[in-house]
């Protein structure tokens, strides 16, 4: 796989192109941070369907809503910050009511921006979109998945907010979607099974969801057999998977570069409570804001690593019945 590929952004970005030499109704639309978002890539390839808004992000999600509303697939990005904080009112009020044809993909999410500082961070990215209705909310795990899930959202008519991450994470993925050489379908609203598990099943999303993998082999080496189940799409959530895993291994764990209150915890949670009530645990940003720092040392500092994963499993496997 080529180094472009490495990170999710320029997954994305290449895959736009890709879209764009086939489908002329999409237009791409950027905040000022094209370079970063790698929108940059669709702009010097197709200039006439490229708009860079400015440092306005408001503006960024009307116009998006505007080109929807003449029939264009409009993809608008920023960084997460900006485009869910800054463009809210927009996107709620603009986008999700009238259910128009805008696809906010961000980059920047979580706490990953690591260096860029703790006002490039968002860590309610996903709860706040996944309040909304008509949205759906996606979450890949690395690039390959990023690739897919871009033509499966560009196909997809109705709102979609996905989030991408600043940094190179692991590829969990073989080039053309394939996990352990059998090949996969991306799915919006189905999520990808990625180890069967009798004694506990992990959920995780987006960085992850690599972090879970690793978790997972350390855990056998303690005689645990934990599932493992990628949920790439927050919103609308896999429910029969959810519920049929946790039916089966009687204890969940979710993680994700969130915070733990109304993102993928919050939502299994939720699921949990009204259908199969078993012991769960959450991995992700507790109630608090954080430091500025590289991000695998922010991910030790706020328990989003392999061990972190494996200590709440053991905390979980106490409680199972």
């Amino acid at each position: 796989m080529s180094n472009l590929l490495e990170t999710s952004r320029d997954a994305y970005g290449m895959t736009l192109v890709e879209i764009g030499q086939v489908n002329k109704n999409v237009v791409v639309l950027d905040a000022d941070l094209s370079p970063s978002t790698r929108t940059i890539l669709f702009a010097e390839k197709f200039p006439e369907r490229f708009f860079d808004v400015g440092v306005a992000e408001a503006n960024l999600i009307s116009m998006a809503a505007g080109f929807a509303l003449a029939g264009k697939i409009a993809f608008a990005s920023t960084f997460s910050v900006f485009g869910v904080e800054k463009g809210l009112n927009q996107f709620k009020q603009s986008v999700a009511y009238p259910n128009l044809n805008v696809k906010l993909v961000v980059s920047h999410g979580g706490i990953s921006p690591g260096g860029d500082g703790v006002s490039h961070f968002c860590i309610e990215d996903i709860a706040i979109m996944r309040a909304l209705p008509n949205v759906t909310v996606v979450v890949p795990a690395d690039a390959v998945e990023t690739r897919v899930a871009t033509r499966a959202i560009a196909e997809y008519r109705g709102p979609v907010f996905m989030r991408l991450c600043r940094p190179k994470p692991p590829l969990v993925y073989e080039e053309g979607y394939r996990y352990a050489g059998k090949e996969l379908t991306f799915q919006l609203g189905k999520s990808i099974t990625l180890k069967e598990g009798d004694d506990v099943t992990i959920l995780a999303t987006g960085l992850l969801v690599a972090e879970t993998l690793k978790a997972a082999s350390d855990l056998a080496k303690e005689g645990i057999d934990a599932g493992v189940i990628n949920i790439h799409t927050i919103k609308p959530l896999d429910q029969e998977a959810i519920l049929t895993a946790a039916r089966k291994s009687g204890a969940v764990v979710t993680a994700e570069e969130h915070s733990i209150l109304g993102g993928l915890g919050g939502a299994v949670a939720e699921l949990l409570v009204e259908n199969e009530p078993v012991p769960m645990e959450r991995v992700g940003i507790r109630d608090t804001f954080c430091e500025s720092g590289g991000w695998q040392e922010l991910f030790a500092k706020y328990g989003l690593t392999s061990p972190d994963i494996v200590k709440k499993v053991r905390e979980v496997m106490k409680r199972r019945r």
